[in-house]
């Protein structure tokens, strides 16, 4: 029998690792506000609304189970409904299933990291967020964790691909980050974040045994003003507008993504040159010539 893998919040991410996972002979079932909008995907769309236990008792069963919901907008009302209420229900509504899920695997954010001094981090750091979205992803993270059901939490950092291109476009306007105090960032290709969701799941499948938390982030922490410099050029743009303190709300530190690597992993983007030579490419942004 086919593997049947349910992705609740199946927007881009979950669309990405769908046909992922339907290219290896899974099942695929989306759930999402609008399921119409899955039409062309190949995957089988289900309406839900994590606030309704009636579409939440509506959740067909499977075997794998993922989590991958986004806020519809940056407010802590939304960030509690989305994460730890969301989770919470659908875990409480999965866990009584005859057939439960075999793995759980809840996408969270580097965002529940508090250090600002460039530190490196990983999976066994510190995780003690003073925002109100960090402390909610946390609380989920560890509702997920403390479970019955087996599951392990995913931490994304800045995600990027197509479509998700605010940082080419602040430097296409002549805007950069300032050079000095140096501000790290991190990031992941969008495709890398389906790539491992779908490592993972096949690892569960296999039956190994997985670490509650995962770290992913590509393999080269960098300075924003590094990033943007190397996008000016490809650009072809002088930036001549410095953004004040762009990381000022956010986290100044380097992920450590060696935990995953070692599961198997390999990053289809290591690096924001890879990964940004893709998206200039596809979305049309050179003027001319080559990626250098």
């Amino acid at each position: 029998m086919k593997t049947t893998t349910l992705i609740v919040g199946c927007g881009d991410i979950g669309i990405t690792l769908g046909r992922e996972l339907l290219a290896s002979g899974h099942r695929v079932i989306g759930a999402r506000r609008r399921p119409e909008r899955l039409a062309d995907s190949g995957i089988e769309g289900v309406k839900v609304d994590l606030a309704d236990p009636e579409t939440l008792a509506e959740l067909p069963d499977a075997d794998i189970l993922v989590y991958v919901v986004s806020a519809d907008r940056f407010e802590e009302e939304a960030y509690r409904g989305a994460y730890p209420e969301g989770l919470k229900a659908v875990l409480a509504t999965m866990a009584t299933r005859d057939k439960a899920p075999r793995h759980v695997f809840f996408v969270s954010s580097t965002s529940v990291y508090a250090q600002r001094d460039g530190e490196v981090v990983d999976e066994t750091s510190p995780a003690e967020p003073t925002g109100f979205s960090g402390v909610l992803m946390r609380e989920a993270e560890q509702a997920l964790i403390e479970h019955d059901l087996p599951g392990s939490v995913v931490r994304f950092s800045g995600i990027y691909g197509p479509g998700r291109d605010r940082l080419i476009r602040q430097v296409g306007e002549g805007r950069i980050a300032p050079a000095s105090p140096t501000m790290y960032s991190n990031r992941i290709h969008r495709d890398d974040c389906a790539g491992v969701l779908s490592h993972l799941i096949g690892k569960a499948l296999e039956g190994a045994t997985l670490e509650p938390l995962y770290l992913a982030s590509d393999t080269e922490p960098a300075p924003l003003n590094e990033v943007m410099t190397w996008l000016a050029k490809q650009l072809k743009v002088e930036c001549t507008e410095t953004i004040q303190s762009p990381l000022r709300r956010r986290a100044s530190k380097r992920c450590d993504s060696s935990l995953l690597i070692d599961s198997g992993y390999r990053f289809r983007y290591p690096t924001f040159r890879d990964g940004y030579t893709q998206v200039l490419k596809e979305g049309g942004f050179l003027k001319a010539g080559v990626v250098e």
